[in-house]
C-alpha cells in the first residue's frame, strides 16, 4: 500500500491530482473507495427502523405529517375522512421550502403500499454519498489522491454527519448541491466552458431552491470563483458569468418571491432583524465555538482554518469564500447557529475540504519516510475511522424509540373525542399529531419564552398568558413534566385552580371547565 522510494518536495510539488505517493495502484484506491462508501451507507442505515426521534424530532416529524398529507392525496381510494385529517394537518405546518423530498417519500410509500418512515434515511443517505463522490473528485484535484481521501473519510465518517445526514429533513439534499455546486464552479474555473458554466449556475439554483440558507455559500463561493478567475473589473463583460448568476438566482427567486408571498420576509424579520443584537454580546461567540466544539471538534476546526492558510492562491481564495460566506449565514441567523445543529451540517463539507491542503502537507513529508512510518499512518488513519465508526454506532444503539410511537397513540386514545385541548407537550405537538393523529393547542415552553424575551417582549404575565391561550378550551394537557417543573408559576395555577380529568403513563389531563372553587 505504501510507496516505500524517498521523494524531494519539488518532485510533490510537480505532481498531479493523480498521482500518490500512498495509494500506488487502480485497485487499491478502488478498495479504499469503496470500502469508505459502503460504510459510510452501512453506517447511514443502521437501525434503520428506529423512528425518526434521535436528532431534531421537531423538525423530522414536521416533514413526515406534510409527507403524510401528500401520500393520503395521492390515494383514491383513501378513507375520505382520514385523508382530509391527513392534508388538515399537512397544511397546518406551513410551508418553509419546495416539498421535494417529501414528494419523493411520498412516492415510496404509494410503491411500497404504505407509510414507511425508514425511506426518507435511504434518501438522504444517497445524497450524502452523492455529495461525498463530488468532494472527493474536488478535493483531488485541489490536492492530491491521498489528501483527497482524508477528506472523504472525515466527510462520510464524522458522527455528527452521520446521525445529521440520516434524519428526515431537507439539509443532507442541500449540501449535496452544495457540494455538486462547488466542483462544477471550481471546473468552470479550470476550462471557462459554456457547458460548466450552465451546470455550475444550474447546480447552485437548486441548492438555494431545496433551502434557502445555502444562498451564503453559493454567494461566498460563486463571488470567490468569479474574482479569481477574471479579477473584479472583468466580471462584468463576461457572458457566461451573468448567465450562471441568472440560474443560480431565479429558481430560488420564484419560489421564495413569489409562491411563499412573503413568507420569506417575514422569517428574515424573526429570525434575523428581531435577533440581531445577539451578535454584538461576546458571550454568543463562546456558545458558536462551544456548539462547534461539540459537533465538529475544536482541533479538527482550527486544523481547517489552518488549511486554508496554507492552501495554493487560487485554493485559498475558494475556501475563504466558503468560510466566509459560512460566517455571514452564522452572523445572520445568529439563534439558531448556536441551538440548532442541523444549522451548521453545511459546514461539514467545508471542514472536510480545508482538511485537504493540511493532509497533503502531510502525506508529502510521510513519503520522505521508510515504510514502517507510512504504515503507521495508515495505521492511525483506519483506527481514527474505526473510532469514528464505533462511536456513532454506540450513540444509535444508545437510544431506542421504538416503544415510543404505541406510547403516543395511547395517550392520544385517553384523550376525550370533545373539547378543545392546549398542551404542555414535546416538540410542538408533532409525535402526538403523527402518531395518535391529534391536534392540540401548545403552550410555550421555556425555550419559546426565553426567545420571546431576546425579540424584545420581556418576561411575560403568566396568568394573562393562560387566560389567553385556554379561552375556550375545555382541557389543559401535559406530557412534558421536565417543562412543567421549569415553569413553576404554571404548574402552582394548574395544581391550585383545576381538578384533574384524567392522568396515565407520560400525561395528564386538567380539566378546565371545572375549576376548584
Amino acid at each position: 500500500m505504501f510507496h516505500t522510494a524517498s521523494s524531494n518536495q519539488a518532485t510533490h510539488k510537480n505532481r498531479t491530482s493523480l498521482e500518490s505517493p500512498v495509494i500506488r495502484s487502480p485497485w487499491l484506491l478502488g478498495l479504499v473507495l469503496l470500502t469508505a462508501f459502503s460504510l459510510g451507507l452501512a453506517l447511514r442505515l443502521y437501525d434503520l427502523t428506529d423512528p425518526p426521534l434521535d436528532f431534531h424530532p421537531t423538525r423530522q416529524l414536521r416533514v413526515a405529517i406534510i409527507t403524510r398529507g401528500i401520500y393520503y392525496k395521492m390515494i383514491p381510494t383513501a378513507d375520505p375522512e382520514v385523508r382530509q385529517t391527513a392534508l388538515s394537518f399537512a397544511r397546518s405546518m406551513g410551508t418553509y421550502e419546495p416539498p421535494i423530498l417529501e414528494n419523493l417519500v411520498a412516492l415510496a410509500y404509494r410503491l411500497l403500499g404504505g407509510e414507511r418512515l425508514w425511506v426518507s434515511r435511504v434518501f438522504t443517505s444517497i445524497f450524502w454519498l452523492v455529495g461525498g463522490a463530488a468532494l472527493f473528485d474536488l478535493a483531488r484535484r485541489m490536492t492530491s489522491l491521498d489528501a483527497a481521501i482524508v477528506s472523504l473519510l472525515y466527510y462520510l465518517f464524522l458522527p455528527f454527519g452521520v446521525i445529521a445526514s440520516r434524519s428526515f429533513q431537507p439539509d443532507p439534499g442541500m449540501v449535496m448541491w452544495v457540494i455538486l455546486a462547488m466542483l462544477a464552479l471550481y471546473r468552470w474555473s479550470e476550462q471557462k466552458s459554456w457547458r460548466w458554466a450552465i451546470v455550475a449556475g444550474l447546480a447552485s439554483g437548486i441548492a438555494v431552491l431545496v433551502k434557502v440558507v445555502a444562498a451564503y455559500l453559493i454567494a461566498g463561493l460563486a463571488v470567490a470563483v468569479v474574482i479569481q478567475a477574471f479579477g473584479i473589473k472583468q466580471i462584468f463583460r463576461m457572458p457566461q458569468v451573468w448567465v450562471m448568476a441568472v440560474l443560480m438566482v431565479l429558481p430560488p427567486l420564484v419560489y421564495y418571491g413569489f409562491v411563499l408571498e412573503g413568507r420569506s420576509s417575514d422569517y428574515f424579520l424573526s429570525w434575523t432583524v428581531a435577533l440581531i443584537p445577539l451578535v454584538l454580546n461576546p458571550a454568543f461567540y463562546v456558545q458558536w465555538l462551544v456548539h462547534l466544539r461539540d459537533l465538529m471538534g475544536l482541533a479538527v476546526l482550527f486544523l481547517a482554518l489552518s488549511g486554508v492558510l496554507i492552501s495554493k492562491p487560487k485554493n485559498r481564495a475558494i475556501l475563504l469564500g466558503l468560510w466566509i460566506g459560512y460566517a455571514v449565514y452564522g452572523l445572520t441567523l445568529p439563534y439558531q447557529i448556536t441551538t440548532h445543529s442541523y444549522y451548521n451540517l453545511q459546514l461539514v463539507p467545508i471542514i472536510a475540504l480545508s482538511l485537504a491542503p493540511v493532509a497533503d502537507a502531510l502525506i508529502a513529508r510521510l513519503a520522505d519516510q521508510s515504510g514502517a512510518w507510512q504504515a503507521l499512518f495508515g495505521g492511525l488513519v483506519v483506527a481514527f475511522s474505526a473510532f469514528s465508526l464505533w462511536t456513532t454506532i454506540y450513540q444509535l444503539d444508545s437510544q431506542d424509540y421504538r416503544e415510543t410511537p404505541a406510547m403516543w397513540q395511547k395517550i392520544a386514545s385517553a384523550l376525550p373525542a370533545g373539547g378543545k385541548i392546549v398542551a404542555l407537550t414535546q416538540d410542538y405537538g408533532y409525535p402526538l399529531m403523527y402518531y395518535g393523529w391529534k391536534k392540540v393547542g401548545l403552550w410555550p415552553d421555556s425555550a419559546e419564552f426565553k426567545l420571546a424575551g431576546l425579540r424584545g417582549k420581556g418576561e411575560p404575565d403568566v396568568l394573562q398568558e393562560f387566560r389567553d391561550r385556554t379561552e375556550g378550551s375545555s382541557y389543559f394537557l401535559v406530557t412534558d413534566f421536565e417543562q412543567l417543573d421549569d415553569q413553576p408559576a404554571l404548574k402552582q395555577l394548574l395544581d391550585a385552580e383545576y381538578p384533574v380529568y384524567a392522568q396515565g403513563d407520560g400525561y395528564q389531563l386538567f380539566d378546565l371547565e371545572k375549576p376548584k372553587k
